[in-house]
Formats: C-alpha cells, structure tokens, sequence
C-alpha cells in the first residue's frame, strides 16, 4: 500500500471559465473579466481629418462616467441651434464604449448625416457593476445634459450649438432599452428633469421575456445566450434579428396604450442585430442612417 503520510495535495490553481457569452464575454471562478470585443480604443477627431469634430469630456468622477461630444461642421448659432442627440450604445450591458472604432465611427457619420451635436455616454459595465448601475449612470448623464438648457452648463459646445426644444435620446441594443428606461424616469413625477425630450429611436432594442415569442421560440440557441414616453417615437428591428419580435411588440403595446404620441417602426430586411454598427458602407445602413437622420429633424424650424 502506498505511503501517503507526508504527501502534498496537488489542487488546480489556474480559473476556470464560469460564464460565457460567446464572442463577447468570459468571466472566470477567481472574478476576472475577459472582454472579448468592443475594447478598442480610438482618439477623438478634429478637422481637417474629420468633417465631424469630437471630444471627450467627464460628467460624474466619483462614477468614471465619461462621454464623447460630437459638433458637426456645419455648426448652429445662437439664432439657429441644432437638435441634441443623447445617443447610447449598445453591447448586452456589458462590452462596448463611445471610444471604440465601431461607435465613435457610426456617430460621426450620424451627426454629419443628421447635423445634430451628440453626446455619446459611457456606463458602468456588467458583471463588476450590475443592473441598474447603467439605468443610474444614464440618468446622471440626462441630468448633466439638463444642466445646459439655459446655455449656463458646464460644457461650451452644447450652450453654443445645442437646441434643448429639440432632444432626442436613441440607442442600441442594449443601449435602446436603457433609452426606454430613463425616459421612464424622466417620466415621474417625483424625478424633477426640468427638460422636454421631443423623441426617442429605439434601434434593434433589447428587450426579453421569459416566455418565448415569434422569432424566438424557433430560436431557442440564440435565446438561451439573451435570456443569461414622449412626442414621437421610432423603432428600428431587422428581420433577422432574434430580437425584432420583441420590438415590434414594444411598438404595438405603445400604440395601444392610449398615449397621444406617434410611434413608428422601420423593419431592415435581410440583416441581423446592429449590422448597421459593423458595415456603415453598406446600402441598408445608409438607408436606415437616413431615416433616423430625418426622423431627428423632422418640424425642424427652417434654416435662416
């Protein structure tokens, strides 16, 4: 019989991968996080490189949220200021930044398309800042934008250029149900906004439920990986994305709701979830680019 008086136990000491979604995140057993995508980074533009000038500013220190600021070109005065756009991005709540390739570039080409001047904000991520730090983190970047709306903010660019009669908030993916979220919050009477948002985009949203619906009964893969108001509104689904079922559900319930507003719904054929942030080039994202882009300024006062 072997001797194992004075022998050592030998333990595995390397993490193991507790929780994947695949393409996006890993999170291992000792608490690290491996971002898989959206980690780039990329520094803000000015002309002459760029026909859309973009900075990156701060709104809360004490919570790191950040933003980049985007004025395009044909710039507003003090008698003819442009629309504002509060956009945020999308990445399942926890991959992505205004600061990486694929956002700082759709924003860009967005504002030059929409000559509106944009703020792109910067959440806390999952899984180190759970659900609802993002919906808080969103809400303090509304507030901020709030502050400007007498043109005494802390931030030049929107007192000069920014007109707070016309406010949007757009999003995607995970970014349009945040968008949904704090239009709530502004919303309730006990939240003092001090601010009217003329509209919201909701772009491919984010939404899901525990009972399957539509595309996502026949897509039960795909749904294991999702599942772990306002003047006007326009939601954009593309009709393969898994997630357009819920959407166009999102757009018939606030229709029947007995708000007074216009929803509206623009369904991309042929594509999938965000392609329109990864193939800019392509002639449906030019297309849908366009109608967000009219759907911005749309009873826009005219042009002096």
């Amino acid at each position: 019989m072997e001797d194992t008086t004075n022998s050592t136990t030998i333990t595995d000491t390397h993490p193991q991968i507790a929780q994947e979604i695949p393409n996006t995140i890993r999170v291992f057993t000792d608490g690290r996080v491996e971002r898989l995508r959206g980690t780039d980074v990329v520094p803000p533009s000015l002309p002459p490189h760029s026909v859309v000038s973009s900075k990156d500013i701060t709104l809360d220190s004490q919570n790191n949220i950040t933003a980049r600021l985007f004025l395009p070109e044909r710039q507003g005065s003090r008698s003819h200021k442009l629309p504002i756009l509060l956009y945020i991005h999308g990445g399942a709540f926890c991959v992505n930044s205004p600061f990486n390739a694929a956002y700082h570039n759709y924003l860009t080409a967005l504002v030059s398309q929409a000559n509106v001047v944009a703020i792109s904000i910067k959440y806390r991520l999952a899984p180190e800042h759970p659900l609802p730090a993002t919906y808080e983190d969103s809400w303090v970047a509304l507030q901020w934008l709030a502050s400007h709306r007498k043109s005494n903010g802390p931030e030049p660019w929107l007192n000069e250029h920014a007109d707070f009669e016309r406010v949007f908030l757009a999003g995607d993916s995970a970014g349009a149900n945040i968008v949904h979220n704090i239009i709530m919050m502004a919303g309730h009477p006990d939240l003092d906004l001090s601010m009217d948002i003329l509209g919201a985009c909701l772009i491919h949203p984010y939404f899901w439920g525990s009972t399957s619906i539509g595309s996502e009964a026949v897509e039960p893969g795909q749904k294991e990986l999702v599942d772990r108001l306002w003047p006007r509104v326009l939601v954009c689904i593309a009709e393969k994305d898994v997630l357009k079922d819920r959407g166009r559900l999102y757009y018939d319930t606030l229709g029947r709701s007995g708000w007074t507003g216009v929803v509206e719904i623009e369904e991309t054929q042929g594509k999938g979830h965000v392609f329109h942030i990864y193939d800019l080039e392509c002639s449906e994202a030019k297309e849908l680019m366009k109608n967000i882009a009219e759907f911005f300024n749309r009873d826009a006062p005219p042009s002096i």
